[in-house]
C-alpha cells in the first residue's frame, strides 16, 4: 500500500480507483480511461520517470498538450516528488528559453531543447517496474511551478505545494457543489491555473472529464455536450462572447442539462452576466477571482447574489481571509479602497526566485496588486490593478470604471491608461483606446456622454481608435503595454 499522505489529491484519485473502478475518468478523442486504469497509468508514469533517472526534487517541464499522456506524467511526477513546470504549448522561444534557464529542468516533455533530455509524450513507456520509495515526499513540498503571464518584465515562477493545489480544488468543489455524478467538458487550456484546476477538481470528485481541444468549433462543443450528457463546463468571458457570436442563444437548449458553469480569468460585463442568468435560470453560475498565486480566492454565484453582480463575491470558504489594506498595511474601513490581500491554504508562501518575494507578502497575507474595496455585506469589488491606477491630480482613477462607462455607450471594447498631462498641471490624465468599427460615435459624443456618467477628472481627455485591444491568452487586458506607447 502506497503512502500518499503527501498528496491528498493523489489519495483522492486512488480512493476513486477503488470506489469507482469502472467509472470513466477521462475521455479524449476515441479513448476512454476508467479510474482504475487512470491510477495504474499514474503509477506507471512515476515508474517511467524514475527509470529515466529523475529523483525527488527534480524539475521537469511539461508542454501542456491535451493528451492523456500529459495527465499521466503530470500526476506521476506528483507521486514521485518531481516538480512539474507546466507551460503553454504555444509559448514563443523567448519565453521557453527564460523558463528553461530559470528552472534548470532534468527533462522536457513535449518539445525539444538542446543539451536537455527531451521526450515526446508518445515515447513514454508505461511498462516499468513499480516504484516503492516515496518516503521523502511531504505535503508542503512543491508540486508545480507555474509561471505568470509576465505582461511587465519577466514572468514569475509560482511555487505551488501539494497542499496548495489540493486546498484550491477542495475549496472550489465545496463552493460549487458539483458531485461524482457530473460530467465536465474541459475546453479550457490546461497550461493555466483555471483549466488545470478544473482537471484536478473533477478527478478528486470521482466525476468524468471530457477533454476537448478548445471552444473554436462550436459544432463539436454542442456535439460533445449531447453525446456525453455534459453537466458542467468552465469558460472565460471571451469564450462566452465567441459562443454568442457564432451560435446566438442555441446553447440555452441545454439549460436543463447543464447544472454548473464556472467563469474566470477576466472581467465580464454585468449585462452579459444577466444574459447568462436568463439563458440558464436553474444553473449554478459561479464566477471566481484569483491569481496563480492565490487560486480562486473569491466566488460569486449569479442567481444567489444578483444584487451584487458587479462584485467579485466573497471568500471561497471560511478558511480564506481577505483584507483590504492601505499603504501602511492597515485594514481599510468599509467602502474605502485599498489593496486586496489574501490569506489561505491555497495561497503560496514563496516565489521561485527570492527577489520576487520582495513586497509580495505582508503579515501573512499575499499582496495581489489589485485595488478594490469591501461593502457592508462583505462583498468585494475590484476596481483595477494597483500598477494600472491612474493618478489625476492626486486622485486615483480606476481604468475599469472608465472602461465600463465607455462600453455602456455602445463601444464594443476599450482600454484606458494614464498619460502625462499635456498641460503639465495634473500629473496624469486618462486616455482611452477604442476598438475600431464598433460604433458611429465621435470622440466628442463619447466625451459629452461620459460627463454625465463620471466625475469630471475621470473622463478621458484623449481618444484613439485601435485595430486590436491587447490581451493575454486568458483574456486579461494588457493596459501597461499601451502605457509604454
Amino acid at each position: 500500500m502506497m503512502d500518499l499522505s503527501h498528496s491528498p489529491l493523489l489519495q483522492a484519485i486512488s480512493n476513486n480507483a477503488e470506489k469507482f473502478a469502472n467509472r470513466v475518468a477521462l475521455i479524449e478523442g476515441n479513448s476512454q480511461v476508467s479510474y482504475s486504469e487512470l491510477w495504474k497509468k499514474i503509477i506507471d508514469a512515476a515508474s517511467f520517470l524514475c527509470y529515466i533517472g529523475l529523483q525527488y526534487g527534480d524539475n521537469i517541464i511539461l508542454s501542456a498538450r491535451k493528451e492523456l499522456e500529459f495527465v499521466y506524467i503530470y500526476f506521476g511526477a506528483h507521486l514521485l516528488g518531481v516538480r512539474n513546470v507546466v507551460i503553454d504549448p504555444t509559448s514563443n522561444d523567448e519565453r521557453k528559453q527564460y523558463i528553461v534557464s530559470t528552472v534548470h529542468p532534468k527533462c522536457i516533455f513535449g518539445f525539444y531543447c538542446k543539451n536537455i533530455q527531451s521526450i515526446d509524450y508518445r515515447d513514454v513507456s508505461f511498462r516499468m517496474p513499480i516504484i516503492s520509495n516515496l518516503s521523502k515526499v511531504s505535503l508542503h513540498d512543491v508540486a508545480d511551478i507555474m509561471f505568470t503571464t509576465g505582461t511587465t518584465g519577466n514572468p514569475k515562477g509560482v511555487l505551488l505545494t501539494h497542499l496548495n493545489i489540493y486546498a484550491s480544488a477542495y475549496n472550489i468543489n465545496n463552493y460549487m457543489g458539483n458531485t461524482s455524478n457530473d460530467i465536465e467538458l474541459l475546453g479550457l487550456p490546461i497550461c493555466h491555473s483555471f483549466g488545470l484546476g478544473r482537471l484536478r477538481c473533477t478527478l478528486i470528485n470521482g466525476a468524468t472529464i471530457v477533454i476537448l481541444g478548445n471552444f473554436a468549433n462550436i459544432k463539436l462543443v454542442f456535439q460533445a455536450i449531447e453525446q456525453y450528457h455534459v453537466t458542467m463546463f468552465g469558460m472565460v468571458p471571451a469564450v462566452w462572447a465567441y459562443i454568442k457570436k457564432f451560435s446566438g442563444t442555441k446553447i440555452s437548449k441545454y439549460a436543463n442539462q447543464i447544472k454548473y458553469i464556472e467563469i474566470g480569468s477576466a472581467a465580464m460585463q454585468t449585462s452579459e452576466k444577466e444574459e447568462l442568468m436568463k439563458l440558464f435560470p436553474n444553473t449554478r453560475i459561479c464566477m471566481h477571482y484569483g491569481l496563480t498565486e492565490a487560486s480562486r480566492s473569491t466566488f460569486i454565484e449569479f442567481h444567489q447574489s444578483k444584487g451584487h453582480l458587479n462584485s467579485i463575491g466573497k471568500p471561497v470558504s471560511s478558511a480564506v481571509a481577505i483584507q483590504i489594506m492601505d499603504s501602511m498595511g492597515k485594514e481599510c474601513p468599509v467602502k474605502t479602497e485599498g489593496e486586496i490581500c489574501v490569506k489561505g491554504n491555497m495561497v503560496i508562501s514563496s516565489y521561485l526566485l527570492p527577489e520576487d518575494n520582495q513586497n509580495a507578502f505582508r503579515d501573512g497575507f499575499f499582496r495581489t496588486g489589485d485595488w478594490g474595496y469591501k461593502d457592508e455585506d462583505g462583498f468585494i469589488y475590484l476596481t483595477g490593478r494597483l500598477k494600472e491606477m491612474i493618478n489625476v491630480g492626486g486622485k486615483k482613477v480606476s481604468p475599469v470604471e472608465v472602461e465600463n462607462a465607455i462600453i455602456s455607450l455602445g463601444i464594443e471594447d476599450c482600454v484606458c491608461v494614464g498619460i502625462d498631462d499635456p498641460r503639465g498641471v495634473l500629473g496624469q490624465v486618462v486616455k482611452a483606446y477604442l476598438l475600431k468599427g464598433t460604433s458611429n460615435l465621435t470622440f466628442e459624443d463619447i466625451m459629452i456622454s461620459l460627463m454625465a456618467k463620471l466625475e469630471h477628472f475621470k473622463v478621458p481627455v484623449e481618444y484613439e481608435w485601435v485595430d486590436k485591444i491587447p490581451k493575454t491568452l486568458s483574456g486579461k487586458k494588457q493596459r501597461l503595454l499601451l502605457c509604454k506607447k
